[in-house]
């Protein structure tokens, strides 16, 4: 909302931040109050700037910031703070000459509508609304080191090594996703399509290399994050081939973490010792159909 001549409290949501600016005659007595005295959101930060030839303050903070909160409705996005007045006392401890104060703030965003090219990736794009939002959702598939602590640097393995992998999804300020590995197939070439072929997850989220009586493949449970999921393979080789090298081509997917894991969206290792299929989360129903190899297709 601009500032109109007498209002004391001008309030501008812009894409990423909010922007208030306080006249220090905050209640047109007369009598300006401090800087210090006043502080934005619950968490009571500072003012950024000072105007003394105009007699204001000015606050800046990201959307999220100072202890802010968000509501969302059907038609918007609405962070809400606070402009918090707390006098010092001065002077004679005895009598108090001023009151504390509060004056709510508001910034709505649309959820259907781009305002500009620039600043954060939409908060007001529902997820799964448009399919450039899909599009906008950066993935990442990275080997790991042994510890998980770092990216590794060398993709030169030996038999017997194990292969970390970490699938992610950078999420942002969408609503909180459970990223999935749907499929990985690896082949001796860069084109996921050629032969030979070895699947060894499928059906939406099964890692079939882990029913092999020489391989103890898993996904790793807990997950770090919801939009963070592990995996080791045992490193392996295709039969035949002088070039040893292999291509590793995987798909992946997200689902909003409110929603529970299903046959269509889950994590499934088999474990040996019990015979069993075993989700990361989720019931152990919707690892049934990996036995069947018959989970859907996912959209």
């Amino acid at each position: 909302q601009a500032l109109f001549p007498l209002s004391p409290v001008a309030v501008r949501c812009r894409e990423a931040q909010l922007e208030v600016t306080v006249l220090r005659d905050l209640f047109g007595t007369g009598r300006p109050v401090r800087a210090a005295e006043l502080s934005l959101g619950p968490a009571s930060c500072p003012p950024v700037a000072q105007n003394p030839a105009r007699g204001s303050v000015t606050f800046v903070a990201a959307l999220h910031e100072c202890g802010s909160a968000l509501r969302v409705t059907p038609d918007a996005l609405i962070y809400t703070t606070s402009l918090n007045y707390i006098p010092a006392h001065t002077g004679n401890p005895v009598v108090v000459r001023a009151s504390p104060a509060v004056v709510p703030l508001e910034c709505h965003y649309p959820r259907r509508d781009n305002v500009s090219s620039e600043g954060v990736r939409p908060t007001w794009a529902p997820f799964l609304s448009t399919a450039s939002s899909r599009e906008k959702l950066p993935f990442s598939l990275r080997l790991m080191n042994d510890d998980w602590s770092a990216e590794r640097t060398s993709t030169v393995f030996q038999l017997g090594e194990v292969l970390h992998f970490q699938a992610g999804v950078s999420v942002e300020n969408h609503a909180p996703l459970r990223v999935f590995v749907d499929s990985c197939v690896a082949t001796p070439g860069p084109d996921s399509a050629s032969g030979p072929r070895y699947p060894f997850i499928d059906s939406s989220g099964c890692l079939v290399d882990g029913q092999l009586d020489d391989a103890s493949s898993a996904f790793l449970a807990p997950r770090p994050r919801q939009e963070v999921l592990q995996f080791a393979i045992d490193a392996f080789k295709f039969a035949g081939d002088s070039g040893n090298l292999v291509y590793v081509t995987c798909r992946l997917k997200v689902s909003p973490a409110a929603h529970a894991p299903d046959p269509r969206h889950k994590a499934c290792s088999f474990r040996k010792s019990s015979n069993l299929w075993v989700p990361v989360e989720g019931s152990r129903d919707i690892c049934s159909c990996c036995e069947r190899r018959s989970c859907g297709s996912a959209a």
